[in-house]
């Protein structure tokens, strides 16, 4: 299976849920890699993060939305997003890990409406959020989502 692992930069759990996943035997996107993100050592720019387009200034954008508005059409940021739409696009399962941010719930969101298999593993919280509940599964339990997908390959 191909799976799509939604979360943040900040998201503790992320990492080894991304080891998790991989060591099941299944392709698994990490946004945070170098390359394509899928685990094959491809070289390339890797994961996008705003201070590259904004240097450590990105972090006042709430007080200058203009300049983050212009950093959406930086070449690096449409790189960023394709690579990442490129892999969600891809992909057979999407896992939300909270907690995490707008971009998260954006790429769960698209994967729901794509008629993807999506899980949600909530082993942290930043904020209670309904609408989680679009997910086959919501739970704090790894192993459980593991025996979804389990199922999903063998059914």
């Amino acid at each position: 299976m191909k799976i799509y692992v939604a979360s943040s930069w900040r998201n503790k759990f992320q990492h080894d849920v991304v080891k998790t996943l991989r060591g099941d035997g299944h392709e698994v996107y990490d946004f945070r890699e170098d390359g394509d993100g899928w685990g094959r050592g491809d070289h390339g720019p890797g994961g996008f993060g705003w201070h590259e387009v904004g240097g450590p200034d990105w972090k006042n954008w709430v007080n200058n939305i203009p300049s983050y508005l212009l950093a959406l059409d930086h070449p690096r940021a449409e790189e960023g997003f394709r690579r990442d739409m490129d892999a969600l696009e891809q992909s057979d399962i999407c896992i939300m890990v909270h907690p995490c941010g707008v971009s998260a719930a954006m790429e769960t969101g698209w994967a729901c409406g794509a008629g993807k298999e999506v899980y949600v593993y909530v082993p942290g919280l930043r904020e209670p959020d309904l609408m989680v509940k679009m997910a086959a599964l919501v739970t704090d339990d790894l192993d459980l989502i593991r025996s979804f997908i389990f199922a999903k390959e063998n059914p």
